[in-house]
């Protein structure tokens, strides 16, 4: 009787390792550029050995209390904006998607197609390309220059009502709901208890999405603002990078090294958003894997 030789591993796996790990530090290098130049005073920054590795001296906490107190901590104040914007038009644009697309998916009323034929073509058009118009119309409202020039726009998401109309169409069963209908549930009930558990993971998407979209816009608040005590961190930053370039820093502190510390502490509460909320997406996952 022969026994068979075990198998050797794929060299198919191999090489899926290999580009999976490229991708790691494709993706992991940028960073840690960003936390290793926020260790680093101006003269280091510009003129050290190595762009990927620590100088002498390790000027992290420094420049967070620079960052905090250069300009009356105006960077908090930006950072407080931003966490502003993200929420309400992040939260807002969730529950519009939310609502949306449940209401295409599981209702059928006259308009139906069209509308959503017109939300789906709404998606092909680039965000910029609305600015624009969007100020032109808030200006005439007197609402430029407010903190509503932001999230007002921001509360809109047609890619997000599209993925919750297609992610609802599919998880949400329409014998559920009949038979929630069917014990005397009325809408709004059989909305809240029966559908929405359902369609977290979806939701969780979306609401990632919108943050994540609504902490990053610069050309909207750009374009909606001029009192800087309103600029998100976006275009703070910005707003820092073209005095630097212009070597119009004042007060002996170097700008370029307040933006890469201040880059830096802009993307932590998106890394803490994504890493707290992903369980969100894997118990998403294995239920529909129990379908």
């Amino acid at each position: 009787m022969a026994i068979a030789a075990p198998t050797s591993r794929k060299p198919r796996h191999v090489i899926t390792y290999v580009f999976l790990g490229i991708l790691v530090v494709y993706f992991l290098v940028p960073l840690w550029f960003l936390f290793v130049a926020s260790t680093k005073d101006a003269p280091s920054l510009f003129g050290g050995d190595s762009a990927l590795w620590f100088s002498g001296d390790f000027n992290l906490f420094t420049n967070l209390s620079n960052l905090v107190t250069y300009n009356d901590g105006i960077y908090l104040k930006w950072i407080g904006n931003s966490a502003l914007y993200a929420f309400v038009g992040g939260l807002g644009a969730t529950v519009l998607a939310v609502l949306a697309g449940y209401g295409f998916a599981k209702y059928r009323f006259r308009g139906r197609d069209l509308s959503f034929a017109i939300l789906l073509g709404s998606v092909m058009v680039p965000l910029t390309a609305l600015v624009i118009p969007t100020f032109v119309l808030f200006s005439e409202l007197g609402l430029t220059d407010t903190i509503w020039a932001v999230i007002l726009p921001s509360l809109l998401s047609p890619f997000g009502v599209y993925l919750m109309r297609v992610y609802a169409a599919e998880a949400v069963p329409d014998e559920l709901l009949d038979a929630a209908r069917v014990d005397g549930a009325g809408e709004f009930r059989t909305f809240f208890q029966v559908a929405l558990p359902l369609m977290r993971p979806a939701v969780v998407t979306v609401l990632l999405l919108s943050v994540v979209g609504t902490w990053n816009n610069y050309f909207l608040p750009l374009a909606m603002l001029s009192n800087s005590q309103l600029y998100p961190i976006t275009v703070g930053i910005g707003l820092w990078q073209g005095l630097a370039a212009q070597n119009n820093g004042g007060s002996g502190v170097s700008l370029w090294t307040l933006i890469i510390v201040g880059s830096l502490i802009s993307i932590i509460p998106l890394i803490v958003a994504f890493l707290s909320l992903q369980k969100y997406w894997q118990g998403g996952l294995a239920i529909g894997s129990l379908k």
